[in-house]
């Protein structure tokens, strides 16, 4: 097994030059320095590193040193470290709701039967006798003959709404790509197209399953404040209210109006599906406070000596939680150790390796963006306002919350079957004895949850790939335990903090893997393609004229 392995590293090596082979080695990654890393990032003192909190300046100045030490320049507007990312901070208090029906008045408790937030008010929200509609999964998908509306005005109204995609349950009607999450799963799909249909609020049913996350990462993620980007009338975007309803309070909403919630969960899977007045209203408000605010990109650049003004791109976010409501044991900072110290300090140890390195023909960019926990609000920004131009941009590696379980047999492709970034992971996995696995939850929709999105969408190519399960220490079994466990102990809860015990080496793999590849293409003429099938292949194409 290891002849081919070496057979492929050895003929890729052939087609480059002698200083990108030398870049091509294997390089002086370290699992200790970027724990060390990890460590200091996700530290009490900065405080779960909330964006436009007194930790953001820590982050900046912790970020540029550690760039400017492994030999990068400030790569943001103007010559400076950072990219100002301009926001709206929506902060919702004391939600006072209550459902009415049948002429029983039931009471909402925050955070237990619903957490409410919004993007949509500068100010205070009210509701007197609002009707509540079920419009099942939200979606309005003409291109697939499905409209969960079906013309029913929802003016004014509230709309009832589930997580995921009708085929979620049912992955054999391949009606959305089967058992796949597309963009009409998410949840932000489902606020903004309810908003488009001027609803004046939103309700989702949590599902732990369809969410791909249980009812304490909703309240620990929106009962803080939430951001966007500056809007001149919010509400022509979003609506006023923008909520989860728990599993058992929807029960019980539907069962009060006299209707079965899973037959009608059964119902929403279909094209002829009709929305249901719940014969429910809503009643009650509460404050918000909206004031403009503005966070950062950290961007550092190493430039390239033959073609500076081609980019290539490596990218993970940097905020948190910050601080919430205190858990069992007291603790109320999102340290978020995991979630993204891993991807942060893989920036800095990648920026160390290319500083290292011959120079790249090419530029190599760094950038650690804001806001991704309130919607990929930072890499939004810098895509709508790119630094580099984009049409020139090569590609791109994102890396959000890394293996810290131990090294893998391995490497998991996030939306596989997108581009040939994936070819070259591939070779250089099997140079590590590893294989290239699919997406192990196509139906989580990880895929348009991190900060590679917004590139994705405007055609750049981005790989978001991450160690598997499948361990050499306890395989499959150990690393579906692992997984799980972070997952319902410590995402986005305030457990996620750092810990000596973690085993590094699937995380130096991993990096090893994004520094080849990024390498790779830095020290060649190499524009990576999008697979004929990918539908962002044609927003690539469009400007294909300026990259010969």
């Amino acid at each position: 097994m290891s002849f081919r392995p070496v057979m492929a590293a050895s003929l890729l090596a052939l087609t480059l030059s002698v200083p990108a082979t030398a870049a091509l080695k294997t390089p002086d990654i370290s699992g200790a320095r970027m724990s060390a890393d990890v460590k200091a990032l996700s530290d009490d003192s900065f405080e779960g590193r909330g964006i436009n909190t007194p930790a953001e300046p820590k982050v900046i100045d912790y970020l540029s040193k550690g760039f400017a030490a492994a030999g990068f320049q400030p790569g943001g507007p103007e010559g400076q470290w950072t990219q100002a990312v301009k926001l709206r901070q929506f902060t919702v208090q004391n939600p006072a709701l209550s459902l009415s029906s049948g002429g029983k008045a039931t009471a909402l408790t925050s955070g237990t039967d619903i957490v409410v937030s919004t993007r949509g008010a500068l100010g205070d929200v009210s509701f007197k006798d609002t009707p509540l509609v079920f419009v099942g999964y939200g979606v309005t998908a003409p291109e697939r003959g499905w409209d969960d509306f079906k013309g029913v005005d929802v003016k004014g109204k509230i709309v009832v709404v589930l997580i995921n995609d009708p085929d979620f349950y049912a992955p054999e009607a391949n009606t959305f790509g089967g058992k796949a999450m597309t963009y009409y799963g998410r949840w932000t799909y489902k606020y903004e197209e309810a908003a488009r249909h001027g609803a004046a609020g939103v309700l989702i049913i949590h599902d732990t399953a369809a969410a791909s996350y249980g009812w304490g990462t909703v309240k620990n993620s929106w009962t803080g404040p939430q951001f966007d980007i500056v809007r001149p009338d919010p509400s022509k975007s979003f609506t006023g209210l923008e909520g989860w309803l728990s599993a058992e309070t929807a029960q019980s909403l539907f069962a009060q109006a006299g209707l079965d919630l899973d037959v009608l969960k059964v119902a929403a899977r279909a094209k002829d599906f009709q929305p249901v007045d719940l014969k429910t209203t809503l009643s009650g408000g509460y404050q918000v406070t909206a004031k403009e605010i503005v966070s950062h990109n950290v961007i550092a650049r190493l430039p390239g000596s033959k073609h500076a003004d081609e980019t290539v791109v490596y990218g993970g976010h940097w905020d948190h939680i910050g601080i919430g409501a205190p858990d069992a044991n007291g603790d109320k900072i999102f340290n978020g150790a995991v979630d993204n110290g891993t991807g942060i300090a893989a920036l800095l140890e990648l920026a160390r390796a290319f500083g290292k390195a011959p120079k790249p023909d090419r530029s190599v960019v760094m950038i650690a963006f804001t806001g991704e926990e309130s919607g990929l609000l930072g890499s939004e920004y810098y895509a709508s306002n790119p630094v580099y131009p984009l049409e020139k941009t090569v590609a791109g590696i994102n890396m959000d919350a890394l293996n810290v379980f131990g090294a893998t047999k391995n490497i998991v492709v996030v939306g596989n079957g997108q581009s040939s970034l994936e070819d070259d992971l591939g070779t250089f996995a099997r140079a590590q004895n590893r294989i290239l696995s699919p997406d192990e939850k196509p139906e989580a929709g990880y895929f348009f949850r991190s900060d590679h999105f917004p590139f994705v969408k405007r055609g750049v190519p981005m790989l978001y790939a991450k160690g598997g399960k499948d361990l050499i220490k306890g395989g499959i079994d150990a690393g579906t335990a692992k997984e799980a466990d972070y997952r319902d102990k410590r995402y986005h809860q305030a457990d996620d903090e750092w810990s000596a015990d973690w085993d590094m080496a699937g995380m130096v793999e991993d990096v090893t893997l994004y520094y080849q590849i990024g390498a790779k293409l830095a020290h060649s003429r190499e524009w990576p393609q999008w697979r004929a099938t990918s539908e962002f292949k044609t927003a690539r194409d469009k400007s294909a004229d300026q990259r010969k």
